[in-house]
């Protein structure tokens, strides 16, 4: 159920009263003292996130000198992380993609939609050598057919057959050798389109996206489409994900576990928590004192197993 920030702000005031009469009787009770800045939504985010724990806490959303959260969370360097959600699954991404590429007479075929062209572009700089194909709003199939040189296999079957049409001759389509990775970025209604025609043709090649490929599902079942492709995201973030209920949308569900994560680090250090090796829900990484947090990522593949194994 969605609350409205006025209902939320009033129910925080009476929780205060009552972490204020009980604080004298439990001094074991964590503290956090907040002050940021941020959107309407986010402190929505903030406050329901704090009711729902035994945690006395005060906030201030008022000091313009603060800390600011900005609304774009997966693209935002949160405080006490290194990098971005986003940018960290990006770097993994490169490193195992470009840097690891062992086989030098196989190419990375990256596949992009205007709305990922400049980060395509920044790739085309430093790995002129990849290939690149700009995803257009006209008959995918056709295209990606074109591109991985099945419509040529296909026309040599077809002479075949016109030879002697009174052999049956069983025929799978054979895409380009050169290919041994494709790297999507895109988003969510390019990627459920043109995803299950490239796994079709390309048998034996690895995909890799980030979660921005599905940002915009709904139901985490929907994942399917994506079926055997690599996200670089650790495996307890996308179990907090499927047991969530009233998902929006996966991204909304994304940056409500950031925010969390968030505030599960200023609780840390503003109770001294370091010993307890917490974790953090968007990567396999404790939290240390006095460091920024890399989320040292893992490949995460869509299977139906896997998906059928969620909650």
């Amino acid at each position: 159920m969605k609350f409205s920030l006025t209902l939320i702000i009033f129910s925080l005031m009476l929780f205060i009263a009552s972490c204020s009469t009980t604080s004298s009787k439990d001094n074991t009770r964590l503290e956090l003292d907040l002050v940021i800045q941020t959107s309407d939504r986010n402190k929505e985010i903030i406050i329901e996130s704090l009711l729902r724990e035994d945690i006395k806490f005060s906030l201030n959303f008022k000091n313009m000198d603060s800390y600011l959260l900005k609304d774009d969370v997966l693209n935002s360097n949160l405080k006490y992380f290194c990098k971005s959600f986003i940018q960290d699954q990006r770097d993994m991404l490169e490193s195992s993609i470009f840097k690891d590429q062992k086989n030098n007479q196989k190419k990375v075929l990256v596949v992009y939609s205007d709305d990922f062209k400049e980060i395509a572009d920044d790739l085309k700089k430093r790995y002129p050598e990849e290939k690149y194909f700009l995803l257009k709003q006209e008959d995918y199939e056709l295209e990606i057919k074109k591109l991985l040189n099945i419509d040529t296999s296909i026309k040599k079957h077809s002479k075949i057959i016109n030879l002697d049409k009174s052999i049956e001759i069983k025929h799978s389509p054979r895409m380009r050798n050169d290919i041994s990775k494709i790297y999507f970025l895109s988003n969510y209604e390019y990627g459920k389109a043109v995803v299950p025609i490239f796994r079709s043709y390309a048998f034996g090649t690895e995909f890799y996206s980030t979660t921005e490929i599905f940002n915009e599902a709904n139901d985490i079942k929907k994942l399917l489409d994506f079926e055997n492709t690599y996200i670089p995201v650790s495996e307890r973030l996308v179990k907090e994900i499927a047991i969530k209920d009233d998902i929006s949308s996966i991204k909304n569900k994304l940056e409500h576990m950031l925010i969390n994560d968030f505030l599960t680090i200023e609780k840390i250090y503003q109770n001294n928590l370091f010993r307890k090796g917490i974790g953090v829900n968007s990567g396999n990484s404790r939290v240390k004192r006095n460091s920024c947090i890399q989320r040292n990522l893992s490949f995460w593949k869509i299977t139906t197993t896997n998906l059928i194994n969620q909650p």
